[in-house]
């Protein structure tokens, strides 16, 4: 079969089972995403010491499979300073979290492999779509990796992970999420030539995107560092709009994102400042003629609200694991509504 013959003309819209495959592959991330936060707020991401990708699909087997893995996770640091009275009985507790979250991602990449393959050799994919197809399943391989980058942090010397990594891994899972959203968006339109155009007030429509983009970073080194269990008031911290141990004599800048008390500070202005951001594009795009544009501008500025909401009583409430799991799921709400927001922007045709 000649290659240019495997793919649909570059003029004709995208079949519908394309969308139908990429919003599988969407939802099947943000639960991934939300599992992912489960799985950290249990305390059960150490819970397995070994990384097998190729082969490491199947459960433990008997009583021997499990007192093997039992025997590795005693020597980590979260088992000797934390659970040092764990049993084999509560391990399988947190190790089945660990491994359907693992277990789930791999599923991911399956369903996406075998729909890009279907879907090429039914002449179903334009061609314009295979690069960014390919480097999505590039990515998803990376971000499994950066997901075990992420626990080994957490059995060398300390009991949790490190919360940069933590961020980097949560951003890129956002990044996948993010960019599979915007290609759901633009291949609900036929593609022309022309290409499209952007609505006006660009520059606050990035300031949007960019505080979303570094209050969710913030959110997750609040997470990597157990942030959200301190200065559980709102919205002054230890009695000042300022709390007194923002900044440690001698830290540096680094505790900017070092510090617990400054990470958690650091997102509490951040998502203020969203949401004041949000508002003002609210107002801008009502006097504008684009309905779609002005339609995801109400919903991005109800998503940030319930965000906020969200974190607020995650908060106040000394972060349960359920209600910090709904501020998780809140946040790939925003993502989702500013992903779309932005794909109503671009008033053009095509990906």
């Amino acid at each position: 079969m000649p290659a240019a013959s495997m793919f649909t003309p570059a003029d004709a819209p995208v079949h519908p089972s394309v969308r139908r495959w990429l919003l599988l592959v969407a939802g099947m991330i943000f639960a991934m995403v939300v599992l992912g936060g489960l799985t950290r707020l249990t305390e059960s991401g150490l819970s397995m010491t070994e990384w097998r990708p190729l082969f490491g699909w199947l459960p433990p087997m008997g009583d021997a499979a499990w007192q093997r893995l039992f025997d590795l996770y005693r020597e980590t640091p979260q088992y000797r300073q934390v659970f040092p009275d764990l049993t084999v009985s509560g391990f399988k507790a947190i190790f089945w979290l660990e491994y359907l979250h693992r277990l789930f991602g791999r599923l991911i990449g399956v369903v996406f492999l075998a729909g890009f393959v279907i879907l090429l050799l039914r002449r179903r994919l334009p061609r314009r779509l295979v690069p960014p197809l390919v480097a999505l399943f590039v990515l998803g391989g990376l971000q499994g990796a950066l997901g075990w980058y992420m626990v080994a942090s957490g059995l060398v010397d300390r009991p949790s992970v490190s919360h940069y990594r933590l961020a980097a891994h949560l951003s890129l899972a956002m990044i996948l999420y993010a960019w599979i959203v915007w290609l759901i968006a633009r291949t609900g339109r036929p593609a022309t030539p022309a290409g499209g155009t952007v609505a006006g007030g660009g520059l606050l429509a990035f300031a949007v995107y960019g505080s979303i983009a570094l209050t969710i970073a913030f959110g997750a080194f609040v997470a990597g560092l157990d942030a959200g269990r301190i200065h559980n008031t709102f919205p002054l911290m230890g009695g000042a709009l300022v709390p007194a141990d923002y900044l440690r004599p001698g830290g540096g800048l680094a505790e900017f994102v070092a510090n617990p008390v400054a990470v958690q500070f650091n997102h509490r202005v951040l998502a203020i400042l969203t949401v004041l951001l949000v508002l003002a594009l609210w107002r801008r795009t009502r006097g504008q003629d684009g309905a779609a544009e002005r339609r995801w501008a109400g919903w991005l500025l109800a998503t940030v609200l319930l965000q906020t909401a969200l974190g607020i009583a995650t908060l106040l409430l000394y972060a349960p694991v359920w209600l910090a799991a709904l501020h998780q799921a809140g946040a790939m709400l925003l993502v989702t509504a500013a992903v779309l927001h932005a794909a109503a922007r671009w008033r053009g045709q095509g990906v």
